[in-house]
């Protein structure tokens, strides 16, 4: 009898050893090896000839454009972040913290989906049916055609999926599957990888939309082998801080729309509630007259949003200066604070330097550098910024101030929301004409920024 063979693979990456290591020569990572039996190969020429028989090349101009066909939920913001909705036949991956209210959304989107007289398949792996319905009567949910499944065996939940027919479809969590055919445990990346496979086959060649809520790692990651972010058609993350109310529901990757979409959501009693107009809610708490604080037009995907860029200067005690930021790359702070000491000329090597982005947004572009360098001269000169100015550009290492994408769409965001004047880069200026209410006022340095930006 021919003896089994294992591998070790590492729980982290996926990375495959045929011994056990400390450390993973991939990802870095101590401890993460486990062994697992290793799957049989499968045979030349099954599968890959009946592909070649059947799959012919064709013409691009040959194919025929079809817009794909969506289901559409109640809440705008889940389908903004989608890209205007549910794609049949697609499969979606959803990460985040515990606790965060993954489940609770997805919840709320299947009693909406089932109050359009879809039948919807709830499979929960972590919690019971009664530990389902008990939420469900908590978020006033009584939907006839929303259908729920505790179990883990996929081989059990493909039958359901058969017996059920539903038109949506959400697994819960992809960790707690298991295929009795792998040997290894229920979250293990074999079982990860070879779960997502059939779950996609089955939402593909079926046309229907399934949701799998994964586990994240202590970086902020989704857990499992990266692949399974190639696997899945979007990617959604859940963010946002326990003890904050707002909740975020970032798009990081979808085939079907734009990547970087955001949806704002509310935690209240009876649930998810969507925020529609998020940059009045990251601005109504601002104090007016305070040093230290700018506010700045970020793009999310495609909408811009408002938002208070807030910095504490103060006299270090320690010889290390610290620089700490929240909401944005903690590397960019004392890059512009070396940018203000070399071409404003501000003492800042002896300061420590606090920066935070109000409201536990986090912004990731460039465009929000003039907003930060502006702050941290601001807390230092302990002057106000004109509360009806909004800073818009890209700080450069000699100073200049570049020019930012979408700068249209950011000053109109701006005007609707009562702003006065926009300071951005005078190469933003050319080839489009500004709304009448507001005033657009290009600069080329830092320096000529803070003149305008701060009052004596």
């Amino acid at each position: 009898m021919a003896k089994k063979k294992t591998v070790y693979i590492c729980q982290e990456c996926g990375y495959e050893s045929i011994r056990w290591m400390g450390k993973c020569t991939n990802c870095n990572n101590w401890n993460t090896f486990t062994e697992e039996m290793k799957q049989p190969k499968v045979q030349k020429g099954i599968g890959a000839s009946s592909m070649q028989k059947t799959s012919k090349p064709m013409k691009i101009t040959q194919i025929e454009s079809e817009r794909e066909p969506r289901i559409t939920t109640s809440m705008q913001e889940f389908n903004r972040a989608l890209g205007g909705g549910i794609v049949l036949g697609s499969l979606v991956l959803i990460g985040g913290d515990p606790g965060i209210g993954k489940s609770t959304l997805l919840l709320q989107t299947s009693a909406q989906i089932a109050d359009k007289k879809l039948t919807v398949l709830y499979v929960s792996g972590e919690e019971s049916i009664q530990q389902t319905k008990l939420r469900a009567d908590r978020l006033g949910i009584d939907a006839d055609k929303l259908y729920v499944l505790s179990e883990t065996n996929l081989h059990q939940i493909m039958h359901q999926i058969e017996e059920v027919k539903p038109d949506f479809v959400v697994i819960d969590s992809i960790q707690t599957m298991f295929k009795e055919e792998v040997t290894s445990a229920p979250g293990s990346v074999t079982q990860v990888r070879e779960c997502t496979m059939e779950l996609m086959k089955v939402a593909k060649s079926n046309a229907i939309p399934i949701f799998i809520v994964g586990h994240v790692t202590k970086e902020g990651a989704i857990a499992g082998p990266r692949m399974l972010e190639h696997m899945v058609d979007v990617v959604l993350y859940f963010e946002g801080e326990r003890h904050h109310t707002y909740r975020i529901l970032r798009s990081v990757k979808n085939r079907f729309g734009s990547t970087n979409e955001m949806g704002i959501f509310e935690m209240k009693e009876l649930g998810l509630q969507e925020v529609m107009n998020p940059s009045e809610v990251f601005l109504e708490e601002r104090s007016r007259g305070a040093s230290g604080s700018t506010v700045v037009a970020s793009m999310e995907g495609t909408r811009p949003v408002l938002v208070e860029i807030q910095a504490l200067i103060s006299p270090s005690s320690y010889g290390n200066p610290r620089r700490m930021a929240t909401g944005v790359d903690s590397n960019r702070v004392p890059l512009l604070m070396a940018v203000l000491e070399k071409r404003v000329g501000l003492m800042l090597q002896n300061q420590d330097a606090y920066i935070k982005v109000a409201g536990g947004v986090k912004l990731d572009e460039p465009a929000i550098d003039l907003a930060i360098a502006v702050s941290i001269a601001s807390s230092f000169r302990d002057l106000p910024t004109n509360p009806e100015d909004i800073f818009i550009g890209e700080v450069g290492l000699t100073g200049e101030i570049r020019r930012v994408s979408r700068i249209e769409q950011r000053i109109r965001e701006a005007a609707k929301l009562g702003f006065k004047r926009v300071i951005c880069s005078e190469n933003n200026l050319d080839g489009w004409t500004p709304p009448k209410d507001i005033q657009v006022v290009g600069v080329k340095t830092v320096h000529d920024a803070l003149k305008l930006g701060l009052a004596d």
